[in-house]
C-alpha cells in the first residue's frame, strides 16, 4: 500500500463539476493499494500518517501531528501510485489492486482514520476527480507500508 501525504491549506475534490470532499486545513493523501496488502498494511499506515509530525511548532519545527493540529485528511483512491514504468513509455497498472479488494481497503483506511480521532473527506473511489488544493510548503511524503 502506497501513500503520498501532502499538507495541505485547503483542498476539494470535484466529480463531475460536484464537490464531493473538502478540507480547510489538514492533508491530502493519496491511498494506492495492491492485490497482496491486508489490515496490517492498513494499520501501519493509518499509524504513520495520523502520527507523522510535519506541521509546525511554535518556533516553526515540524514538531506536530495532524492531530496535534486538528487538521483534516482528504482522502482519495489513487490506483496509479501502482503504475509500473520499467518498460516503454506506456505505465502498466497490473500491480494496482482489482477494484473490489481497492475499495475495500480504501474504506476501512478512511474508518480506521476517523477512528483516531480525524476528520476524513474523501473522493469518489474509481470516479474521474479533479483535485484542487494549496500545498503548504511544500510539504510532501510518499510512505509504502512494504518498505517498514
Amino acid at each position: 500500500m502506497r501513500a503520498v501525504i501532502q499538507r495541505a491549506k485547503e483542498a476539494r475534490v470535484r466529480v463531475e463539476n460536484e464537490v464531493v470532499g473538502e478540507i480547510t486545513h489538514g492533508l491530502v493523501v493519496l491511498l494506492g493499494v495492491e492485490d497482496a496488502d491486508t489490515q496490517e498494511d492498513i494499520a501501519y499506515l493509518v499509524r504513520k500518517i495520523s502520527k507523522l509530525r510535519i506541521f509546525e511548532d511554535d518556533e516553526e519545527k515540524m514538531n506536530l501531528s495532524v492531530q496535534d493540529v486538528k487538521g483534516d485528511i482528504l482522502s482519495i483512491s489513487q490506483f496509479t501510485l501502482h503504475a509500473d514504468t520499467r518498460k516503454g513509455n506506456r505505465p502498466s497498472f497490473t500491480g494496482a489492486a482489482k477494484p473490489e479488494h481497492a475499495d475495500e481497503l480504501y474504506k476501512q483506511f478512511n474508518a480506521e482514520l476517523a477512528d483516531e480521532g480525524i476528520h476524513v473527506e474523501t473522493g469518489k473511489f474509481g470516479a474521474h476527480m479533479e483535485i484542487d488544493f494549496i500545498n503548504d510548503g511544500p510539504v510532501t511524503i510518499l510512505i509504502d507500508s512494504k518498505n517498514k
